[in-house]
């Protein structure tokens, strides 16, 4: 135990790990406030899609050989976030269907673009890396974690201060629009952020996990409390312990760190899936 606190203690002194948990720890605060909404709305697999559609830019980027490729990955996404927001409410294209569409075809498309305009030596280590995560999270540098840092804050401040108008739109659209609130734009704004978020988490836990880091922690939460509040405020402490956890355990174990933190969370599921049972019970 005392090898392992020394251990831990000679990481931590690293900035690298100091950025790596700061930057995740905000992800995955982020990720569980947005995510209940989403998991409520019935609509959570937009993170599934849109971490998908963040492949595709981001192999393009790749492609034209960007040395930042966020000025490609946020715009493409978040634009596309608020085109499924869209589609989701037109008759002949549904949500989900629109979701499935993008979502498969763009991992199909960026997939083909690398294979084809930028063969790397190991295309498919790098694939694998950003699809699942790998020690993305470890390379970050000052500059992402400032813009990761300002684009957190930003979301925490949408969600804090207009809590009310969200539960009201996540919980009755109709009753919210007859109250005055337009809810075209906080619907907007919500799939904007998600989009930020989920470009944001890709170092994290790679593409195809993203979805871990918005159902999860709000199922778990749904498990165990009823009210809106309880359940936001848990499965954000939630999240951001598995976050931690996870980043803490595959920098000493030596696993990639994106299948860890989900490892982690199925974990906590699964205690909080025993302990509403136990409830249930008594």
């Amino acid at each position: 135990m005392i090898e392992i606190f020394s251990k831990l203690q000679t990481y931590f002194s690293y900035s690298f790990v100091q950025y790596a948990l700061i930057t995740g720890v905000l992800i995955a605060f982020c990720s569980s406030l947005l995510g209940v909404n989403l998991v409520l709305k019935r609509f959570s697999y937009i993170g599934d899609g849109l971490s998908h559609v963040a492949f595709g830019a981001l192999s393009i980027a790749t492609i034209l050989k960007l040395t930042n490729t966020m000025f490609i990955v946020m715009p493409v996404t978040v634009v596309l976030a608020v085109v499924i927001l869209c589609a989701r409410e037109n008759s002949k294209i549904k949500g989900d269907a629109a979701i499935a569409m993008l979502s498969v075809g763009a991992l199909a498309v960026g997939y083909l673009l690398r294979n084809i305009f930028a063969p790397p030596a190991n295309l498919s280590g790098d694939v694998c890396s950003t699809l699942f995560g790998s020690t993305l999270i470890l390379t970050l540098s000052k500059g992402e974690v400032i813009l990761s840092i300002i684009l957190s804050v930003c979301v925490i401040l949408f969600y804090v201060l207009f809590y009310n108008k969200i539960f009201a739109v996540t919980f009755d659209q109709t009753f919210s629009s007859a109250s005055g609130i337009n809810v075209k734009v906080y619907n907007i704004l919500m799939a904007v952020f998600v989009a930020v978020i989920i470009v944001l988490a890709m170092n994290l836990v790679g593409s195809l996990l993203i979805s871990a880091l918005i159902i999860f922690p709000a199922v778990s939460a749904m498990l165990l409390f009823k009210s809106f509040k309880s359940v936001t405020i848990f499965a954000a402490i939630f999240s951001v312990i598995c976050a931690a956890a996870g980043i803490v355990t595959g920098i000493l174990a030596g696993t990639p760190v994106g299948p860890t933190i989900v490892a982690v969370d199925i974990v906590g599921f699964s205690v909080c899936k025993i302990v509403s049972l136990i409830k249930m019970k008594l």
